[in-house]
Parts: C-alpha cells; structure tokens; sequence
C-alpha cells in the first residue's frame, strides 16, 4: 500500500494513472496501431535473453510485459510487477488469472523512488513505456535511477521500452504531428482524461533522444547500453547492464 509517507512521490502523475486504467489497454492498441504488442513482445525476449532467474516488471501498470514474460519463460522464473496505481494493478492481477497453466505473478504496490525489496533481488528488471514517466522533468528522476541499480544484481539487465526520437526531421515532424493531434484527442475522447494525454503527446515529443538517454543511463551508473529502434525510431529498445 502507498502510505502517506510516500505521498510527495507520487508527484506529478499519481493522479493521471489511477484515473485512466479502464480504456489503457484499448488506446495502447490504438495509438500504436497494435504495434505495442510486438514491441512488449521484443522487449519481454530481451529481458530474458540473459537467462534470469527473478524478473521485475517495474510500473508494470495493467501487467502485459509481465504476462509476456510468463508466457516466454521457463517455470523457474520468478516474475514480480509493482505499479502504484491499485486500480492498473487490479487489471493486472486480473489479466494474469487467465493465464495458461496458472501461471503465477505477484503484483504489488509501491512507488519506483522506494521499492520494497532488498538489495541485488533482481536479476533482470523490464519498463515497457513508463521510463518516461519515471525520467521526464520528474523531479524523481534520481531516486528512479539509483533504486533501480539498488535492486538489480551486478551483471543484471534493465531493458526500457520506450518512445524515442526518429533521426530523420521528416519523420520526426510527423511523428511530433501525430502524437500532438490523433494520439491527444483519442485518448482524451476514449478515457475522458485530458491531462493524461496531453502529457502523453508532449512528453513523447520532447523526450530524450536516444544518445540523450543513453548517457543518461551510463551517467546513472550502468555499465554498458545498447540500443534497438523501433519502426523508424519513434520507440526503441535500450538494454542497460549493471
């Protein structure tokens, strides 16, 4: 449970992810073109391309990284989501119940500034689209980066999925154009939430770069980030080693 001493971390945008979680997933699939499917699919394989052996999904939100993972995983992986929205996470608990053979996951909630596990838990860690969130003028933005190397095990892999900039000013523009124009109104129009998606299209548009971002990585203490882009580079796939 988020207690109140975690309340200035939930800062700026604890409002905006427990108001939207009943059309998530149906403007995830939208806006992306159902592209997102195949891009958690990707990153779910990177996370386990190193043979972990307890995996963190971190703001997992409704769970589809985790649930991805499961579905890819031998049964000797242990699979972890933490999200602090209850009502993402009550989707989650919710979506994983149907998986096949049971499959087990363990949702909490908590906040990335202070996660409540020990030290060196987690062999891999996966952000599927919410490292944005965790790093965009978020004031946070340090504590994030320091808990996530806290809990990961030297040798482990942080693999971020994530919105990127295209190198081409062509396709960037139009990138900036659809983000600012469609993805803002469908999500306003199909969640009733404004702010939500206003801050999606902005925070997208203005987001690192992914040299930006890698630097940001290594800066944090990361040994070593790759970097795969997505569909003309508007998302990627960065896979930081600690």
């Amino acid at each position: 449970m988020v207690t109140e001493q975690h309340a200035e971390q939930r800062k700026p945008l604890y409002g905006i992810f427990t108001d939207i979680p009943p059309h998530y997933d149906l403007i995830n699939t939208l806006i992306t073109w159902n592209m997102d499917k195949r891009w958690r699919r990707l990153a779910a394989r990177a996370c386990l391309a190193a043979g972990p052996r307890n995996f963190l999904d971190l703001c997992c939100g409704t769970g589809d990284l985790a649930i991805e993972v499961a579905r890819l995983a031998s049964p000797e992986v242990e699979i972890t989501g933490l999200d602090y929205s209850q009502p993402m996470l009550d989707i989650a608990t919710e979506k994983a119940g149907r998986l096949a053979g049971k499959r087990k996951i363990r949702f909490f909630q908590g906040v990335a500034a202070s996660m409540p596990f020990p030290d060196g838990c987690f062999d891999s860690i996966g952000i599927s689209f919410a490292f944005r969130n965790l790093t965009y003028k978020n004031p946070l933005a340090g504590k994030h980066l320091a808990e996530i190397l806290r809990v990961l095990k030297k040798g482990g892999q942080c693999v971020i999925a994530e919105s990127s900039q295209p190198d081409n000013n062509i396709i960037r523009g139009l990138y900036h154009f659809y983000m600012r124009s469609y993805v803002s109104s469908l999500g306003t129009w199909l969640s009733g939430n404004k702010p939500a998606y206003r801050y999606l299209a902005e925070s997208a548009s203005r987001y690192y770069k992914p040299a930006e971002l890698k630097n940001l990585l290594l800066a944090s203490g990361f040994s070593e980030v790759s970097y795969r882009p997505l569909f003309f580079g508007v998302a990627g796939i960065y896979t930081a080693v600690k």
